[in-house]
């Protein structure tokens, strides 16, 4: 029996209010161990994107971008025609389970019951003791074998990978460190999202953006006080690049024309052309 728009409509309603029973009724228990209050969140967080997935398909049902709705509600009681397409519709359900005898109504309730009790897959590394300790050793190895790191050991790495404003400007600027501080950034966020998964992470990072704005803008950032500007003793350690990250005139072209320009500057080199001219010039004296 095809579904029309209406029966979609009115089922993911039902899903939705459904889902919301879950959530509530799940939430009313109170979990024994620290692994147990992870599976409900972990459980009550799925079923929030179900219920928002869900609510999207509502919204664009109801726009109606297409008009299918309102033709399907004009060719339900429109007209002279409100008989036939009744019959119609009730010869369409009847064919429907005359082909499938077996056909039964699902109850809920137990699908219901067993999701409560459903203990999602949660991927921890065995480090990671299902969320207890963090898992840095990959970071550990990248910053121990970067130009911007030092020879330490595993236990004083942790003490000091948030401590940035120690490391020096003119490495902040390299390719290297811009990677390792994103994949560091990459991995705090996912072990953040799987250890607090009912936790809003947008509206905390919105909180942090609008902190370290009006710090920077105070000049109150640890490392950046002047912004990034320097003086006159400094510049010539910022304009410069270190090459050794680059392996081709057209990765340097990323940096932009002026950038370029700046480090070519700091070399005494010609500093005009193209953006590509500026980056095969510079790349020529590594």
């Amino acid at each position: 029996m095809a579904s029309t728009l209406l029966d979609v409509t009115r089922s993911a309603h039902e899903e939705v209010e459904r889902l919301e029973r879950l959530v509530v009724k799940d939430l009313q228990n109170e979990p024994t161990t620290s692994k147990d209050r992870l599976y409900q969140n972990h459980r009550v967080r799925n079923m929030v994107d179900s219920i928002i997935s869900t609510t999207q398909k509502l919204i664009e049902i109801y726009e109606d971008k297409d008009h299918a709705r309102k033709d399907e509600i004009a060719a339900l009681g429109g007209g002279q025609n409100v008989f036939s397409a009744f019959y119609d519709r009730l010869r369409e359900i009847r064919e429907y389970h005359r082909r499938h005898p077996s056909a039964r109504v699902v109850d809920t309730l137990d699908d219901s019951e067993e999701l409560l009790k459903e203990e999602p897959r949660i991927d921890f590394s065995g480090e990671e003791a299902f969320g207890r300790y963090l898992d840095m050793h990959e970071l550990y190895n990248e910053y121990v074998n970067s130009k911007f790191g030092q020879l330490i050991d595993y236990s004083a790495f942790l003490e000091e990978f948030p401590k940035t404003h120690n490391i020096p400007r003119n490495h902040k600027l390299t390719r290297q460190y811009k990677e390792y501080l994103s994949h560091l950034l990459d991995y705090l966020i996912s072990f953040f999202q799987r250890t607090q998964p009912l936790q809003d992470l947008d509206k905390i990072f919105l909180k942090v953006d609008a902190e370290f704005e009006e710090r920077w803008e105070g000049a109150t950032v640890h490392g950046w006080e002047d912004k990034g500007l320097g003086n006159g003793q400094s510049s010539t350690i910022q304009d410069s690049i270190d090459l050794d990250y680059y392996s081709s005139a057209d990765e340097l072209v990323e940096l932009g024309p002026e950038r370029l320009k700046q480090a070519l500057a700091a070399l005494g080199l010609k500093t005009g052309g193209t953006c590509q001219q500026r980056a095969e010039r510079l790349f020529l004296t590594k």
